[in-house]
Formats: C-alpha cells, structure tokens, sequence
C-alpha cells in the first residue's frame, strides 16, 4: 500500500484550495466585465492576458531559481499567495482596461513567486513514486477551490443580476461585478494566513547559501520534455477565450459562469486519480490521450453553440485533469534535486511566452477572422504537437 502524502503536501493543498476560491469568483466574469463593461475589444484581451502571463513568466523563473539557491520555498509561497489580494483591491476600481491589467499583473506576479517554490517544496518533501499522487492532490484540491468560488460567483451574480434578459447579452452595469471581486479579495486573506502554517522541507538550510551553478545547466532529458511541452503549449491561448466564446453564443453572465464550474468540477475529480495513473502506467501517455482531448474540444469550441457549449466545457475539464499536475510530475521527474526550483522555473517561462503569442494571435483572430478561428488555430497545433510527441518522446524515464 502506497505511503501516506506527507502534512506539506496537504497543507499547501487547503493553501491553494481558500486561493482558488478567492481567485475563481473573478476570473471567469473577467472577460464579461472588460468588454461588456468597459468597452474594450478581443485584441485587448489578447494584450491583457498576454501581459499577466509575461509578469507570471519572468517572476516565476526568477523565484524559482532564487528559491534553489538559498533552499528557502515558503518565504516565495507566503509572498505569492500575498499580492492577489492587492491585485483584486486594484479591480474593484478599475475605470477603465489598462488598470485591469495591471490590477491582473500584480495578481499573476503573485502567482510568478509561488509557483516553482510551491512545486519544488512539493516535490521536495515527497519520494519518487509519490509525484503524481502528490500533484493531483495538489490540483484537486486547488480545482475544488476553483469550484466554490466560481458557484459563489454565480449566484452573486444572479442575485445582483436577476433572470437574464432573452439575448443572453452581458450587462453593463459594474455594480455586480465590483461587489463580487471586492468579496474575492477579503476571502484571498484565509489562503495567506494558512500559509504561516508551512515550514521548509527538513534537509533545507535556510542560513546556508548553495554553491553557485549556471542558470541552464540541466540535464539534456529535461530540455527534451520542456521542448515538447512548449510546443503543445503554442496551442493553449488563455482559458479567457473559452469564456467569451459561451458569452457569444448566447449565455447570460451567470450561465458562462456556471458552464465554468462545470469545468473545474470535472477537473477537480480526475486530477488525483490522473496523477495515481500516471505513477503506475506513465505520464506521457496520459498527456497524449489530454492533448488529444483538447484537440478535438477547441474544434467543439469552434463550432459551439449555445446547447454544445456545455460538453464542450465538461470535456475541457478532463482534458485538464489529465495534463496539469502530470505535466508537473513529469518536470520533476527530469530536474535534479538541488535545481527543481529552477527547472520549474524555466518551465513556467517558456509556457509564459508560449501563452502571450497564443492569446494575442487568438485575440487578433477573433476580431479580424470570426469567434472560431482562435480555436481551429488551437485544435491544428494541438495535432502538431501530438506528431511531435510521437516522434520525440524520451523512452526512458519519464515513460
């Protein structure tokens, strides 16, 4: 029988579960609020998103890296679930697009410093063959935070909002909306105060500064899964689109927010049982069979309408469960020991910018083209990068 997952584990988990909450009321009304509200079009949130993911990618790398050489995590941690609150404060009042971007930028840069740290002292505190079990638990558990929040979210909404008109059409009243992430924000305080509960792994020595190494010196087997990762990652544009694209076909407010619960309720009971797969049979087969899902749910997302938007979310969720903490999994399994915080860095970097071009080009191709080309885009690189991965997936290790 299978050891038990160690306190940290759990203990970062419930920490990523109250964040989620916090996090999950805002962002699916996010693309509502900035284009029904205020006025801006698909291109800016292309830019939008495009620029929190550029803010992610460069702090992540940097904690990470920062975090490996003083083998200190939870100073990262307690920073990066710190600033969110600031970022949803700034939302509240945002007038106008560019102060939701930079009110999501200092959000993400919240996420930039706790990600690798956080995934490093999971695996830190973990044995080999309790990776995959140990970042499903850390997936579900986040996911099922997601899934309150975004309910929460959708009841406010309804409560502010009333029974949606005919159309379907966003409102454009930003009372309900500002309410809501101002409710967001004092919740995010539960997840940084938890964190004060989090203490280094063992074997760290917080006094003691590790010898200094170059920042890329890993080995060749992790810069061949980061290489087909971010090839796959060319066809993820943010999940902001998914949610615009319900909105277009014709779901009020609440409802878009609604399909997206429905989402993250599926993700949240696949992850864990993912990640126990992916210990026993391999992770790469089960990110083939996620990739292969998500190719064939971005063409749902093409055609959708207002009926097949629905599975199109519940099989987005599966697509999820099967990649995410897998993926992570996998990262782990290639870095060593005394460099994970970097290797996940890195990682983080180059999905980063992988995701600025994705969600910019998708922006662009929903103003220029149609509210589908974003996802045939998706679906056609989605097969490129399964090509890729059959052609050039390591045999070795990593399964």
């Amino acid at each position: 029988m299978s050891a038990k997952l160690p306190r940290q584990v759990w203990l970062l988990g419930a920490v990523s579960f109250l964040n989620d909450i916090s996090t999950e009321m805002i962002y699916p009304l996010l693309p509502l609020f900035i284009v029904a509200v205020l006025g801006a079009t698909a291109t800016d949130l292309g830019w939008i998103e495009g620029v929190q993911q550029a803010v992610v990618a460069l702090v992540i790398a940097w904690a990470g890296i920062r975090s490996d050489r003083f083998r200190r995590r939870v100073p990262w941690v307690r920073l990066g679930y710190s600033l969110p609150v600031v970022g949803k404060a700034i939302l509240v009042f945002a007038s106008s697009w560019p102060l939701v971007m930079f009110g999501r930028a200092v959000d993400r840069m919240g996420k930039g410093f706790r990600g690798s740290p956080r995934d490093a002292l999971i695996a830190d505190v973990i044995s080999p063959e309790q990776r995959g079990r140990a970042f499903g638990l850390e997936r579900a558990m986040d996911t099922a935070g997601a899934i309150v929040g975004v309910l929460g979210a959708a009841v406010l909404l309804w409560w502010f909002s009333g029974t949606p008109n005919g159309t379907g059409a966003p409102s454009t009243d930003p009372h309900p909306y500002r309410v809501i992430f101002a409710i967001a924000g004092v919740l995010g305080l539960g997840s940084v105060v938890l964190t004060f509960l989090i203490k280094e792994a063992r074997e760290a020595a917080p006094a003691q500064v590790a010898a200094p190494t170059p920042g890329w010196k890993l080995p060749a087997a992790y810069w061949k899964v980061i290489t087909i990762l971010l090839v796959f990652s060319l066809a993820n544009s943010s999940d902001t689109f998914l949610l615009l694209r319900a909105g277009n076909t014709g779901l009020s407010p609440w409802m878009v927010v609604v399909a997206y619960a429905m989402y993250n309720v599926l993700y949240a009971a696949i992850s864990y049982p993912a990640g126990v797969l992916s210990d026993r049979f391999g992770r790469w087969k089960l990110i083939a069979i996620g990739w292969a899902i998500y190719a064939v749910v971005y063409a749902m997302f093409a055609l959708a309408n207002s009926t097949t938007i629905w599975p199109a979310f519940a099989i987005y969720g599966i697509y999820m469960a099967l990649t995410d903490g897998v993926g992570k999994a996998l990262i782990a399994d290639v870095a060593p020991k005394e460099h994970r915080g970097r290797a996940m860095g890195i990682y983080y970097l180059g999905t980063g910018f992988t995701t600025i071009a994705s969600s910019v080009v998708a922006g662009v191709l929903w103003d220029r083209v149609s509210p589908s080309a974003p996802f045939w885009l998706g679906s056609g690189m989605a097969v490129v990068a399964l090509i890729v991965l059959a052609i050039a997936r390591p045999r070795a290790a990593t399964r």
